[in-house]
């Protein structure tokens, strides 16, 4: 694959980033003019969406696509320069983050008239946005710390948004569990400097691959991927570092908290992915490991079989803690909080099968249904949180206790939660199905019977938890505050649209499959993303007195 250059399509791989930090910007400026601000918030997410789709077409998507795409900073030269690289891997995860932050957008501006007042909400808005497509889009590690940063600085006032001693106490313990992820992801950083010498991904990736060459020794990796690992384990919400998740999606705006699930969960997963696969995995390293209590055996030449074996561990204990916490739940953002925990759990199994196997075909399949779960999970758990949104504003409730009686109260309502409950438990032909089923067919050839057994424990308990809620909510006699309710037409409509994505998903599936498959690929494919960053020219430039104009 060739890398696009300068001054054509590259320019595409930045615009998404400048669109939504100059809607941001203008936002901010636009203060005191509600009206002015809503009306620029509004064409700054068209925008952001059609720069997206125009990177899906003609970086990845096209028939005549490259693949990939970089755009150097300033026209620095990798390593010495900041590097944006857009693949189908960044693309796809990019695409879900327009959907779910487009739906989230309009629902917004239902649920917030006193524009003038919370005029703070519609910057912080976008630049949560921007910190999730800098880190998709980076090329080095520390400016992935960076938009890591920039997209936790949104989330917490978010969390804190409402201002009740309960949003001040889930903000607390948010944003003290991420200062302390954030400074060991900063000594993780540096430790691979130190260890390496760059932190450009596509410079490091060679360096591990050829570390006789470069005079680096590869046993401080695994060390320093498992600081990684952990931090990414934080931002994704796997167990055991899962317990800021049901406070701090409690706390936040529903409307937030579907972005907080559908996209800033992902940037741990992509990040794992990305340093995994295409990075750390050139490394040679003898690994001989057994995974306990399932009682497979680990063993490969890379860093991926440690990362791989620490990942089932806690995809494990994600499914089970996740969905047995979900059943217990009273109110719908409570069960959809641990659903989401159980759920994350279903997306890094496949990832720790990838990991841990030695055959290229399994990897493959591992990455791409993780992918395809994840975006499964991004609309469906997008337009559940928006559902609790929906009903809090009809009936001013979202206890279990107090509803019951909705789906006759409004059917249009009922049948877009209905949809996104049967996509969760995975029903053909919904977008979960395909996204469970290839989960369920990676397991299988990995013939690994105790993961096969978990995803069928982990799927029951998704049924019971989905079930539970349907019927306490939407089924039987109508109560109080579901007999005077009134949904929002617009937030109702959001809803829908949805739901018809996730239907449009699974009945049109192969395009679907095709991006996903794309995405995988450039995820694994690791000497593509080198040759499109070309860290050996910058090499060859230094060694010989070379400079850059």
């Amino acid at each position: 694959m060739a890398a696009v250059p300068i001054g054509t399509d590259a320019q595409l791989v930045i615009a998404p980033m400048l669109i939504v930090l100059a809607t941001a910007v203008a936002t901010l400026l636009l203060g005191q003019r509600p009206r002015a601000r809503a009306a620029v918030s509004v064409a700054g997410a068209v925008a952001y969406a059609i720069a997206v789709a125009a990177i899906d077409w003609y970086i990845v998507l096209a028939p005549d696509a490259p693949g990939i795409a970089t755009y150097q900073v300033g026209d620095w030269p990798a390593p010495f320069g900041i590097t944006l690289v857009a693949d189908g891997l960044s693309a796809f995860l990019l695409t879900m983050v327009a959907t779910i932050g487009i739906a989230s957008f309009v629902f917004s501006m239902r649920v917030l008239p006193e524009l003038d007042r919370r005029s703070y909400y519609f910057p912080l808005f976008h630049f949560l946005m921007l910190g999730v497509t800098g880190a998709f889009l980076t090329g080095d590690l520390f400016n992935l710390f960076v938009w890591f940063e920039v997209m936790l600085m949104a989330s917490y006032i978010f969390v804190a948004y409402d201002g009740g001693p309960q949003h001040t106490r889930a903000a607390f313990w948010y944003v003290a569990l991420n200062l302390l992820a954030s400074a060991v992801f900063l000594l993780g950083v540096g430790g691979i400097y130190a260890t390496t010498g760059t932190l450009n991904m596509a410079d490091l990736a060679q360096r591990l691959a050829e570390p006789a060459a470069y005079g680096i020794d590869p046993g401080p990796v695994v060390g320093l991927l498992a600081l990684l690992l952990s931090v990414f384990a934080i931002k994704a919400g796997l167990v055991p570092f899962q317990f800021w998740i049901p406070t701090a999606y409690r706390a936040a705006p529903p409307q937030v908290t579907a972005l907080l699930a559908g996209a800033t969960k992902k940037v741990g997963i992509y990040a794992i992915i990305r340093l995994s696969f295409t990075v750390f995995a050139g490394a040679q390293l003898g690994v001989a490991l057994e995974i306990p209590g399932v009682g497979v055996v680990v063993s490969g030449d890379s860093p991926l079989a440690f990362m791989g074996a620490a990942l089932f561990v806690m995809a494990a204990a994600s499914i089970l803690v996740g969905g047995l916490g979900a059943v217990g739940r009273d109110s719908l953002e409570g069960v959809f909080a641990y659903s989401s925990i159980g759920q994350v759990g279903f997306i890094a199994i496949p990832v720790a099968i990838a990991a841990t196997t030695a055959s290229p075909d399994l990897r493959h399949l591992g990455i791409l249904a993780a992918l395809i779960y994840a975006l499964n999970h991004t609309l469906a758990k997008g337009l559940l949180f928006l559902s609790v949104g929906a009903v809090r504003t009809a009936t001013g409730t979202s206890r279990l206790a107090d509803l019951g009686g909705l789906a006759r109260r409004s059917p249009p309502l009922a049948i877009a939660f209905f949809v996104a409950a049967l996509s969760l438990v995975g029903i053909p032909p919904l977008s979960g199905f395909f996204g469970k089923f290839l989960v369920f067919d990676a397991a299988a050839r990995a013939e690994t019977v105790p993961v096969l057994v978990l995803l069928l424990v982990g799927s029951l308990l998704t049924i019971a938890y989905a079930t539970r809620t349907w019927n306490r909510s939407f089924w039987g006699v109508q109560s109080p505050a579901v007999e005077d309710a009134t949904p929002d037409s617009v937030q109702v409509a959001v809803l829908l649209g949805l739901a018809a994505a996730i239907l449009a998903v699974g009945v049109g599936f192969e395009p679907v499959y095709r991006f996903a498959d794309a995405a995988a690929t450039a995820a694994l494919d690791s000497e593509a993303y080198v040759d499109a960053v070309s860290p050996t020219d910058i090499e060859s430039l230094d060694s010989s007195g070379g400079g850059h104009s």
